[in-house]
Parts: structure tokens; sequence; C-alpha cells
């Protein structure tokens, strides 16, 4: 198991920002990778929501549900997927830094769901951890003229 993560600080409200991330038709204009994400669940965003997610990675298109797991309404989010033997578990946490700026910290975790994929489990974190700092500047690009 992998893990990487990465805090930036956003200007925009703390309630605009976790709007932002939350909405999964948000995903390709933000998350490194993602080519579409497809909500699956209708109404709003809630634990068990899921949102279908074509993403590159390592040069491979790859097509995987998301889960969300936990959400702390204006503050927290936890989603988890599974593809080509690989679990893949996230976390966005949105801090408030008054009432125009906000700190988001997005944490991943990444782990071989199989011996065949603990060989490559290092070279996926990899390309992972370089996405989460890349996937913050590309928030704040997004988010600055809201």
């Amino acid at each position: 198991m992998k893990t990487a993560s990465r805090s930036a600080e956003i200007d925009a409200p703390a309630a605009t920002v976790f709007a932002f991330l939350v909405d999964p038709a948000n995903l390709p204009r933000w998350m490194g990778g993602i080519v579409s994400a497809q909500p699956l669940t209708d109404g709003p965003v809630r634990v068990g929501s899921m949102a279908r997610v074509v993403r590159e990675l390592l040069g491979q298109r790859i097509t995987a549900d998301v889960r969300l797991t936990s959400i702390e309404p204006g503050r927290h989010v936890s989603l988890t997927t599974s593809a080509s033997g690989m679990r893949v578990d996230a976390t966005l946490d949105v801090e408030p830094l008054g009432e125009r700026r906000s700190r988001v910290t997005f944490g991943m975790r990444v782990e071989a769901e199989n011996m065949f994929m603990k060989a490559v489990e290092p070279m996926v974190a990899q390309a992972a951890e370089g996405d989460v700092g890349a996937s913050l500047e590309r928030l704040q690009t997004e988010l600055s003229g809201e």
C-alpha cells in the first residue's frame, strides 16, 4: 500500500470549494487524468452515491465506478474505487481560512488487490502522487475566478 497527501490554499470560500469537489461532473475539470465522470445515482450526493469515471493512467484508459464512503457536509468526503486489480481510496478535506479562502487536503491510498498487481503498485502510486499536487493546482485555477 502506498499513500500520498498534499494540501493547497484555494482562493474561494469553503462552501464553494466543497460544492465543486463533490459534484462528479466537475472531476474532469480538476482531477488529473479524468476523461469523464457520470453520476450513477440520482438526488443529492450522499454516502453510497456512485459515479462512473473514465481515467487515463500510464497510457491506458480505465473505467471504474467510484463510491462515496463518507461525507461531512462542507468539510470532508471519502471515495473508493477498484479497477484493474488496484484499489484507490481518496479523501478530500476542506478547511475555511476566513470568508474567501480555503485549504484543501487531498489524500490518496493505492493498494494492489492481488499478487499480480503488487509489482506495478509502486508505479501506479507514483503516478497518483504526481496527480494529487497537479490536481490541486488545477482546482485553484478553476475556482479562482468564481
